[in-house]
C-alpha cells in the first residue's frame, strides 16, 4: 500500500501505557494499606483480608487508579515514547511498532474520508469512531477485552479496540502477511461502526431475541459478511480515488478474508466443522462479500440480509 506520508487520524487513543501496569511496594515509606495489614488480619483473618485487598485492587484497576498508590508504593512506569492520548502516561515501543501505529492511523483516516463522502451523498453525517490501541487487556463499554479475542468493535462507546500483536498473529498463525491484509482487518471493524450508524446492529440484536442459538448465529454471520463487504467498499474507494493500493494488495486482502473463515478455523483447531456454530461465515463467503464491496464500492451491493446466496 502507498500509505506513507498521508494524513493521520486524530481519533486514535493510545492506551498501550495503561495495559499491564505494575507497582513496587515500599516506596514513599511504605504507607497506605500496608501499615493497616496487621490490624486487618486481626479483625478479618487472613482469608478476609485477602478478599478485601483483592476487592479494593479490582476497584482501582477498573476505575483507572494505581494499586501502587493504594499500597503506598511507587508505580512502575514503562517509559520511552510518549502516548498520543495522554492516557496511561508514557510507553515503550520499538521503531517497528511506531511505524505500525502510523500505519493504523493513516488507514483509519482513509476510512473516515471514504465514509464521510458516502454518507454525505446519502444526506447523512458520518460520526467518526475512535480506535483504541492497547496491550494485553482493556476495559470497554462492552466489557473486558483481551488480545486473544482479536480486534473488536464496541457499539456501546463507538470504539474499535486493537492490540497490535494481532498483526503478528495474522502473519505467523494464519499465514497472511502484508499491509493491505492488516488494513482489511481495520476496515472490517469500521464496517461494524457503519452498521451501528445505519441502525443495522440494533435491528440484528433485537431480531436475535427469543431465537435459538443456531438462528442467532445465522444473523451474526449476515452481519459479519456485510462488514466484510463494507471493508471492500473502503478498499474500492481507497484505490479508485486515492490510489493507495499496489500490485498484490487485493490478493493479500482476499487471502486474509479466507484465512479467518469459520470453516477453516474450526478445521484447523478441532479437525471438523460445525456449520450451525458459525458466527462469521465460511472462507468462501467472506471472500465473496469482500470482493463484492471491492468491485462495486456501493453500499446497496452489501445487503447480505436479503441476498439469494451468501
Amino acid at each position: 500500500m502507498r500509505w506513507k506520508g498521508r494524513r493521520q487520524s486524530d481519533n486514535i487513543e493510545d492506551r498501550r501505557g495503561s495495559s499491564g501496569r505494575g507497582f513496587a511496594v515500599g516506596g514513599r515509606g511504605g504507607g497506605g494499606l500496608i501499615r493497616l495489614l496487621p490490624l486487618a488480619i486481626r479483625f478479618f483473618g487472613i482469608k478476609g483480608t485477602l478478599l478485601l485487598v483483592l476487592g479494593v485492587g479490582a476497584y482501582f484497576y477498573f476505575s483507572g487508579g494505581e494499586l501502587g498508590d493504594l499500597l503506598g508504593g511507587t508505580p512502575v512506569s514503562h517509559i520511552e515514547t510518549t502516548s498520543s492520548s495522554g492516557e496511561g502516561g508514557e510507553i515503550r515501543q520499538s521503531a517497528e511498532e511506531a511505524e505500525l501505529m502510523e500505519f493504523v492511523s493513516v488507514v483509519l483516516a482513509d476510512t473516515e474520508l471514504t465514509w464521510q463522502n458516502l454518507l454525505a451523498q446519502a444526506g447523512k453525517t458520518y460520526k467518526e469512531p475512535r480506535l483504541v490501541v492497547y496491550r494485553g487487556m482493556i476495559n470497554s463499554a462492552c466489557g473486558m477485552g483481551q488480545a486473544a479475542m482479536g480486534p473488536f468493535y464496541c457499539p456501546g462507546d463507538h470504539k474499535v479496540y486493537l492490540d497490535l500483536s494481532f498483526f503478528d498473529e495474522l502473519r505467523s498463525r494464519y499465514g497472511v502477511p502484508g499491509d493491505f491484509a492488516q488494513a482489511y482487518v481495520i476496515a472490517h471493524e469500521i464496517g461494524h461502526h457503519v452498521q451501528t450508524l445505519f441502525g443495522i446492529s440494533a435491528r440484528v440484536m433485537k431480531a436475535k431475541q427469543g431465537r435459538s442459538k443456531a438462528e442467532a448465529n445465522k444473523l451474526s454471520v449476515l452481519q459479519e459478511l456485510q462488514a466484510d463487504c463494507f471493508a471492500g467498499i473502503w478498499g474500492h474507494h481507497a484505490d479508485s480515488n486515492r490510489q493507495l493500493l499496489e500490485k498484490g494488495d487485493i490478493e493479500e486482502g482476499l487471502k486474509a478474508a479466507s484465512a479467518i473463515g469459520d470453516d477453516r478455523l474450526q478445521q484447523q483447531s478441532q479437525g471438523y466443522i460445525i456449520p450451525e456454530s458459525f458466527t462469521h461465515g465460511t472462507s468462501a463467503q467472506r471472500v465473496h462479500w469482500f470482493r463484492t464491496g471491492l468491485a462495486s464500492g456501493d453500499v446497496s451491493s452489501c445487503n447480505t440480509f436479503d441476498a439469494n446466496r451468501l
